[in-house]
C-alpha cells in the first residue's frame, strides 16, 4: 500500500481522501452486512432458539405455614 503524506495534501485532497475512503467503507459495511444476513437466513432453517423456562408459581401460603399445618394434622 503506497503511504500518503498528508501534511503535504491541500485541504480539498484531504477532504476527498475522507470522502473516498468513507465511501468505501460504507461499501464494505453493506457487503458485510448483506453477508451476515444470508448467514443468518441459512442458519434459520435449524429453528428458532426456545423460550426460557416459565417463572415458578407462587404458593398462597408460605411452606412455613403448610408445614405447622401439617404437623397439627398429624
Amino acid at each position: 500500500m503506497q503511504k500518503v503524506d498528508l501534511d503535504a495534501m491541500s485541504i480539498e485532497e484531504l477532504a476527498k481522501l475522507r470522502d473516498d475512503a468513507a465511501a468505501k467503507l460504507a461499501e464494505k459495511v453493506e457487503a458485510r452486512q448483506q453477508e451476515l444476513e444470508a448467514e443468518l437466513a441459512r442458519l434459520a432453517i435449524y429453528g428458532k432458539p426456545r423460550k426460557a423456562a416459565p417463572a415458578p408459581k407462587l404458593l398462597k401460603q408460605p411452606l412455613k405455614d403448610l408445614k405447622d399445618t401439617a404437623a397439627k394434622a398429624a
